[in-house]
């Protein structure tokens, strides 16, 4: 391993880490805010929206794209290709499936 490769490692590695964390709080049902699209509604939206819900299942979409994000890396420096083919299939399903659960039978409004 190259010193480039140890940097690039420790980048992604922190990024993973950092979206790890984040996934963690929204699992915690806190962190709202950093949903976008639901941190610009108007207030009266996010009166009828079930914020802990929408947070906690945004925080189960982030958890694995955070915890496999070093696949890029370790794919690169391992000259392992399909790792990182295998993680951008992987979070374009995550994305599909996100878009299409969150927006189908009014899953996040409150009743």
């Amino acid at each position: 391993m190259t010193t480039k490769d140890i940097i690039g490692l420790a980048i992604v590695c922190s990024l993973a880490l950092l979206i790890v964390a984040a996934s963690i709080v929204l699992l915690m049902g806190k962190g709202s805010w950093m949903i976008a699209g639901y941190n610009t509604s108007s207030k009266e939206e996010k009166e009828k929206t079930d914020s802990v819900a929408l947070c906690k299942f945004m925080g189960k979409i982030l958890l694995p794209i955070g915890a496999l994000l070093p696949l890029i890396a370790v794919g690169g420096i391992c000259g392992i290709a399909w790792l990182g083919w295998l993680y951008v299939v992987m979070l374009f399903g995550l994305i599909v499936f996100a878009l299409i659960y969150a927006n189908t039978r009014n899953r996040f409004q409150k009743k």
